[in-house]
């Protein structure tokens, strides 16, 4: 079942590019007292990804962060060494750059995509939501290949 507004995040680990390597990171650890605006893509360095979704939000870090964001995470079912590469290469310092590479996260959601026709797997769904403390706040989810209701544009409409 998907998750819905109001509902808690899931407790899961997911994984963040640290300075000794891939690193663990809690979902408590990621959204307990904080404001945070998360987005999922299908794939790190895809096209829609890498030219439209995530250039968004990091263009827009610093006036989403002003209208209260604690975090800004940006998800991808893929593997931290390919998350971290991908942050580097699009100025995305500001962005928390998680991997959720087993779809354990994504399919906690109820968020899944299968990618197989294209030889990707199991990768997420095209989303962004806003928590507060854990609690899901706002939820957009795409209803097809483009990027509209989570962009960053539409979802600072929402803070």
């Amino acid at each position: 079942m998907t998750i819905q507004t109001g509902d808690r995040i899931p407790a899961c680990n997911l994984k963040t590019m640290g300075e000794k390597g891939p690193q663990d990171i809690s979902t408590e650890q990621i959204f307990s007292g904080k404001k945070v605006l998360l987005f999922a893509v299908p794939g790190a360095f895809t096209p829609g990804c890498s030219m439209t979704h995530l250039p968004g939000y990091v263009v827009n870090a610093d006036k989403i962060k002003a209208a209260g964001v604690d975090t800004i995470v940006c998800m991808a079912v893929n593997d931290a060494f390919v998350m971290g590469a991908w942050g580097d290469a699009q100025n995305a310092s500001e962005l928390l750059m998680l991997a959720d590479g087993n779809a354990e996260f994504t399919a906690a959601l109820g968020l899944e995509l299968d990618g197989s026709g294209f030889g990707l797997g199991t990768r997420s769904q095209r989303f962004a939501l806003i928590a507060d403390d854990g609690i899901v706040t706002h939820l957009n989810v795409e209803p097809g290949a483009g990027i509209d209701v989570s962009s960053a544009e539409t979802m600072m409409g929402l803070l």
